[in-house]
């Protein structure tokens, strides 16, 4: 049977895989902007840039994620319920007690991040805080930990840092290639292709970051759900969740992916965003729930 432990080898090893794709990725695209701009020096700009945010995103990734979010310290005498829930879930998860954090915002959502579970963090809105009761509280908090316990938010947290850095990576080489010239007399073949690979870069980086995120969330509901052993409590906040319509405050696409539900709004029953939502980070809450009440059957 599956538990809070189970992929833990497995995204350790994506993690690596991550970081070694987004090297390869930065070093293409450096190597193709040096080629058309017949400058070595961007090749290996590129390559110590990459290896610096390779570092950067494992050590300070989850400092990064709450500067982002803005998220604050949740004191047990502020937030005695949350910081109570997540103290006694981490006990039965066998896992350390992670860092508490609240973001001022009314819209209702939560994440975790962090390298490792000795360095965890799960936050909370002030929004998610006041809309559900205490066992929906505990199925999302429960949802959160196993994202800790499965390692889940190393290789999230490492995607949000390097997905962003290859967006600016590629802005940059963008402008240079269009404002500073380029030798003329090259093949516009090559030319063509070269430009080409620098706008993939940041699609490739999206790319990887719906494929880590859309499994990722199925995979702690259910572990959400076995540890609370109470799979309509995350139901029923999920259920809350996305019939809230308004994003929030402070929505970044870059972090999207580490939320418990898309903070840029409520899940939308329409055609069309029905076949966006095959690009989104976050599976359909209508069958996040359904799976989960069907466990509870």
């Amino acid at each position: 049977m599956a538990t809070i432990y189970t992929h833990q080898g497995e995204n350790v090893w994506k993690t690596w895989m991550l970081m070694g794709f987004f090297l390869v990725l930065v070093v293409a695209a450096g190597y193709a902007a040096s080629w058309y701009l017949n400058s070595p020096v961007i090749l290996y700009a590129a390559i110590i840039f990459a290896l610096l945010m390779n570092v950067g995103s494992y050590w300070f990734s989850d400092k990064l994620v709450l500067r982002m979010t803005r998220a604050r310290p949740a004191t047990r005498e502020e937030f005695p319920e949350l910081v109570n829930i997540v103290e006694n879930l981490s006990i039965t998860a066998g896992l350390p007690m992670p860092k508490v954090y609240v973001v001022d915002d009314a819209s209702p959502n939560a994440f975790a991040t962090g390298r490792d579970p000795e360095h965890a963090v799960v936050a909370a809105t002030t929004g998610i805080l006041s809309i559900l009761d205490r066992a929906e509280l505990e199925g999302v908090m429960a949802h959160e930990l196993s994202h800790v316990g499965n390692r889940d938010m190393l290789v999230m947290t490492v995607a949000v840092v390097l997905a962003g850095s290859l967006a600016m990576l590629a802005d940059f080489f963008m402008r240079a290639a269009f404002h500073g010239g380029g030798d003329r007399n090259r093949s516009p073949v090559m030319i063509v292709i070269a430009i080409v690979g620098i706008i993939l870069v940041p699609i490739a980086a999206q790319l990887i970051q719906l494929a880590i995120s859309r499994k990722r969330e199925f995979l702690a509901d259910a572990s959400g759900a076995l540890l609370t052993r109470y799979p309509e409590g995350l139901a029923s906040a999920l259920e809350k969740i996305s019939n809230y319509a308004r994003p929030m405050k402070h929505a970044n696409h870059a972090t999207a992916h580490l939320f418990i539900s898309d903070p840029f709004g409520g899940e939308k029953r329409t055609v069309g965003s029905r076949i966006s939502g095959l690009f989104q980070t976050h599976p359909p809450a209508s069958d996040r729930i359904k799976i989960l009440r069907e466990m509870g059957e």
